[in-house]
């Protein structure tokens, strides 16, 4: 049995191999929990992960979100009440368009095996980071 754990939001964060910064909160055997920033007109680094799934839920600030698939691709406007998904093996890249902050909540499963996860690959826009 899993004993509770419960955890406030860090004021510190590491920095996401896109150039986010990622404050890590809660995980379980099938997945974790982070709170992502993005500041303001600034655009992520495009990755591809391998090995985990993700739910992202946008929580302040503007955005857009490209994400592609084999021929597969879309750009959706990100902003508060905006949830959606990131399936192992798609290329994605992410940028804020507004002036104040990006936020979300990332449920990533299973658990974010770290760093080495995230695979740089071609992006849609230039990386800022």
């Amino acid at each position: 049995m899993v004993g509770f754990q419960t955890t406030r939001l860090p004021e510190g964060f590491e920095l996401a191999p896109d150039g986010s910064e990622v404050r890590p909160l809660l995980k379980l055997s099938g997945g974790s929990f982070a709170h992502c920033t993005l500041s303001s007109l600034c655009t992520s680094v495009a990755v591809n992960h391998e090995t985990v799934d993700e739910i992202w839920f946008f929580i302040s600030g503007r955005g857009e979100m490209w994400r592609r698939q084999g021929d597969r691709e879309e750009v959706v406007e990100v902003g508060p009440g905006v949830c959606l998904t990131i399936p192992r093996g798609t290329r994605f890249q992410f940028r804020n368009t507004g002036g104040k902050p990006l936020h979300s909540l990332i449920a990533t499963m299973p658990p974010w095996p770290g760093s080495h996860e995230a695979m740089r690959v071609e992006g849609r826009w230039p990386s800022t980071l």
